[in-house]
């Protein structure tokens, strides 16, 4: 057996286990965030008391909870169907080891919470989506809870406010989830045609099913800066169509100058435009 050396006195800092110290003055002394668009590291307490919003300008993807604690007036939001979670139902390989790791990574039992809240003292009905759930795909139990919300909205005559997130319709559903498009679409007509407000606002990514559906069908839309909107992939569309795509495309920026959003509205300014808005189209009371 080989001892030599095991002794040894360490001779510099790597040897020791640790860091020069002029290396440990580079370790933040409180928990950061580096911004990937300007390479700052952002203190995580300064970062969320912003929204998470770098101040180069950048949105950080927050989770379904943090926003509506951002957004709705304290203690408003009453959240529906908390129980609802979705099944293998067609015996899918791998996703009920998925669905487990969706929830372990977000702590949430699907793709989207939904409840009534009141913005700016405008009650409204309410939801997110949630990209820590399989980056908030829709299957059926995320249609459904669409669908029983507008349905609620219906019923109790309140505007819908919604927030996007998600890559698309979830493949290990299969026909399944691509059939909440039209479940939901039904669902906003019904709500729209008794004259009722529905505002979306997209936020970073809203992608496939979800833009060829819901998403798009606000009376007014709205978008986070830099968002990306669109429903296939950059890199599936030049194949298809061989053209070069132009910069900037499918961000929110780009959308709103060919005039598929209304309005790009940063997420410091959300809660003030969102009430602004509902107030506008608020019904009057008979």
């Amino acid at each position: 057996m080989q001892l030599f050396g095991l002794f040894k006195t360490p001779q510099n800092e790597l040897e020791k286990g640790g860091r020069s110290p002029a290396a440990q003055t580079d370790i933040p002394l409180t928990p950061t965030k580096r911004c990937p668009a300007c390479g700052a590291y952002i203190p995580v307490s300064q970062l969320w008391e912003n929204l998470g919003v770098c101040s180069c300008g950048h949105h950080f993807r927050p989770n379904a909870r943090q926003r509506i604690h951002w957004l709705t007036d304290p203690a408003s939001f009453s959240e529906h169907d908390p129980d609802l979670e979705s099944r293998d139902l067609l015996d899918f390989p791998g996703y009920p080891k998925k669905l487990k790791n969706a929830f372990l990574a977000c702590r949430e039992k699907e793709a989207v919470i939904t409840g009534t809240a009141s913005i700016g003292g405008h009650p409204c009905a309410l939801f997110v989506m949630e990209p820590g759930f399989m980056m908030g795909s829709m299957g059926t139990v995320v249609g459904e809870k669409i669908t029983r919300l507008f349905e609620f909205a219906l019923e109790k005559q309140l505007p819908v406010v919604g927030f996007t997130v998600s890559g698309g319709a979830r493949m290990q559903e299969g026909t399944l989830s691509l059939m909440q498009m039209a479940k939901v679409s039904g669902a906003v007509k019904r709500h729209s045609d008794a004259g009722l407000l529905y505002i979306t606002v997209l936020t970073d990514p809203t992608t496939g099913g979800v833009t060829a559906s819901f998403a798009m069908e606000g009376d007014i839309l709205l978008a986070e800066p830099g968002a990306m909107i669109g429903f296939a992939g950059a890199r599936v569309i030049e194949q298809t169509t061989n053209k070069k795509l132009p910069d900037g495309f499918q961000r929110a920026e780009f959308l709103l100058e060919h005039g598929f959003v209304d309005l790009i509205v940063p997420r410091t300014r959300q809660r003030e435009t969102l009430s602004l808005l509902l107030d506008a189209h608020e019904r009057p009371v008979k």
